[in-house]
């Protein structure tokens, strides 16, 4: 694959002697990365600028820092969770809540096993912060550059601060984010409802269970995947995407079984193979009838500028890339760049959902259906009306508690 093709070139990109003479991708990519990866960042720096116009509204310093406390919540599945590589019937989950002068913000971290967090994690991360010495809540990028920088990793623990700060500060404008952000909520895409791999008959029944839908996920990786779809196509002629979950190894199968997907009404496949095969993943993206979406691959800011040229979009989730704060910076980024953007989640509880709806607008795509993989979601938010992602004009995130947690 050849990065001097015009699809594939961002236009602050100039080819070097090399390139123009064929370099291989590998060496085109890497100079994709430090030519358009220093511009392209400045664009998405200097988020404390959407609280300029907010000063009247900030709190009269009390004297009182930022409070946090958490929560554990082991989420119930309605349904066994099978994917390519694992299979679960609860997912660990945190609970999160910050206050400040009255005014609490509520986040959440969900651990499912490839994110390697658990409760035991979270709970040490969320321990070790010293959010009380911020007084002033509207300092986000320094309240989120200190959480960030405490430990690596930890991606979850670090979302489930950043949500619950973002929470809070809408609540104190009084707007919900994508108002802040200047979304328009009629823009918002269908969500996906996700079909994890299982007997034909349970399949039968998940897909009658997501009637309301109008476009399904289904997960694959496996043997069996010809006959999950045909199970599905038995059933509906929806609209499906597809999510292998690094599922398969061989580029060639995997383009042929992309060939028969697309005659199956798939509209997008989403990481095909292990993140590791770039080049063969960047060689499936040139030959593929249809849109690859990096999801595994893409966990923070700078992976988006690696996925360009290997992959036509990207799968944001708050789990992988710390929060809203930094979600709002790789949409904005992916964008720049001529990339298909999918908002996607974890199971989760309509905490973590409701956050990641508010950058729905200006996605190419969501799945945004963890809150309804569950039995015991304690909050409301964000609603799914007729298949449509419709957001609350509520402030923060838009949540509403229905059994109390804290």
């Amino acid at each position: 694959m050849n990065l001097n093709r015009k699809s594939n070139r961002h236009p602050l990109f100039t080819p070097s002697p090399s390139e123009r003479a064929g370099e291989r991708l590998p060496n085109s990519r890497r100079n994709f990365i430090r030519t358009a990866g220093l511009t392209t960042l400045v664009g998405v720096s200097g988020f404390e600028s959407v609280f300029a116009a907010t000063k009247d509204k900030r709190p009269k310093p009390s004297g009182n820092g930022l409070k946090l406390s958490f929560v554990p919540h082991e989420l119930m599945l309605k349904h066994t969770f099978t994917l390519a590589n694992s299979s679960r019937k609860t997912t660990p989950d945190v609970l999160t809540r910050i206050e400040f002068d009255g005014v609490v913000g509520y986040g959440e971290a969900s651990m499912p096993p490839y994110l390697g967090e658990s409760i035991d994690s979270v709970s040490k991360f969320l321990s070790s912060l010293n959010l009380a010495q911020f007084k002033d809540p509207f300092r986000i990028e320094e309240i989120l550059a200190y959480v960030d920088s405490v430990l690596p990793g930890n991606c979850a623990a670090k979302a489930s601060v950043d949500i619950a700060l973002h929470d809070l500060l809408g609540k104190i404008m009084g707007q919900p984010w994508y108002k802040i952000w200047g979304f328009k909520p009629e823009t918002t895409p269908n969500t996906s409802f996700t079909i994890g791999i299982d007997t034909p008959d349970v399949v039968r029944q998940k897909v009658a269970e997501a009637a309301p839908y109008k476009i399904l996920k289904v997960k694959l990786g496996m043997a069996t995947d010809r006959e999950m779809v045909e199970t599905i196509r038995s059933s509906t002629d929806k609209p499906l995407c597809v999510d292998v979950n690094q599922g398969w190894t061989d580029k060639n199968k995997a383009l042929e079984t992309i060939h028969w997907l697309k005659e199956k009404g798939v509209v997008f496949v989403e990481q095909p193979m292990p993140k590791t095969v770039v080049d063969d993943i960047a060689w499936l993206t040139e030959h593929s009838p249809l849109p690859i979406i990096g999801d595994e691959s893409v966990q923070r800011l700078p992976d988006v500028i690696k996925a360009k040229g290997v992959y036509n979009g990207i799968n944001i989730k708050l789990m992988k890339c710390t929060g809203m704060r930094e979600a709002h910076q790789m949409l904005t980024l992916a964008k720049s760049l001529g990339m298909k953007v999918m908002i996607g989640c974890m199971t989760e509880t309509s905490c973590a959902i409701s956050a990641a709806a508010q950058l729905s607008s200006k996605c190419d795509w969501a799945d945004l259906d963890g809150n309804l993989l569950i039995s015991n979601d304690p909050y409301s938010g964000v609603q799914v009306v007729d298949g449509k992602i419709t957001l609350q004009d509520k402030p923060g995130i838009g949540l509403d508690i229905v059994t109390p947690v804290f």
